[in-house]
């Protein structure tokens, strides 16, 4: 018999609410568990609508903070990871709305706004290889550029699904969404980032791995002796 994707997300939580009350009584153990397993996830769904390093640490710093503060509330009607990713989402939407409000109001005195290119969306360990480390380091930007450039609907739902590998379930739950707009944001997120990134990898490789120079010339001499 297939469970509902409903009853899946409706399953007890009695470990994360043990885990909650621990937190509640400042459990430092049960604290870092915490925060260990649901950083990344954290970081990644603030800068999904922050889309910048510094503001999405200091976004989900600031919602762990008041989840901490607030801890005795959660009622395990949802994963403790759904909850704490709501909490993040809304402080960093807050922020967000802020943000906008003072760049009209900066902009209305004449002053432009210009936005550094702070960070990478997933930083990997460098390879030994140099040619596979700036290539690999090239498309990492290009990923973060072109996640960065979706609307924000998009982007969050992008970053939800496709990077952090939420069901359509827990991302409709979590965003508060039906499960329909989850998918056809999805849907059109992904044709988006195939328009923008598929010239922009071609041109990468194209250049990547390069066989040239001295490495060319000792192929030709090999064969050569071969012959």
């Amino acid at each position: 018999m297939v469970r509902s994707a409903q009853t899946a997300l409706d399953r007890d939580h009695s470990e994360d609410t043990e885990l909650a009350r621990r937190c509640a009584a400042r459990d430092r153990d049960a604290i870092r568990h915490v925060m260990a397993a649901n950083n990344q996830r954290l970081y990644r769904a603030a800068w999904s609508v922050l889309k910048n390093k510094p503001d999405a640490e200091e976004a989900v710093q600031a919602a762990y903070l008041s989840a901490f503060a607030n801890m005795g509330s959660y009622e395990g009607r949802s994963s403790l990871t759904t909850w704490l990713t709501r909490i993040v989402l809304n402080e960093a939407l807050g922020r967000h709305r802020a943000e906008q409000v003072r760049r009209k109001s900066l902009e209305q005195r004449g002053v432009s706004m210009l936005d550094d290119y702070r960070g990478a969306l997933m930083r990997g360990s460098d390879s030994d290889a140099p040619d596979v480390a700036v290539a690999r380091e090239q498309i990492r930007k290009m990923i973060e550029q072109a996640v960065s450039s979706l609307p924000e609907g998009f982007r969050t739902v992008f970053v939800l699904r496709d990077i952090e590998g939420l069901s359509g379930e827990e991302t409709a739950q979590i965003l508060d969404l039906p499960l329909a707009t989850v998918k056809t944001r999805l849907f059109r997120g992904r044709k988006r980032l195939q328009e923008l990134l598929a010239p922009e990898v071609k041109a990468v490789l194209t250049g990547t791995f390069p066989f040239a120079g001295v490495q060319c010339a000792e192929m030709t001499e090999r064969v050569l002796k071969a012959l």
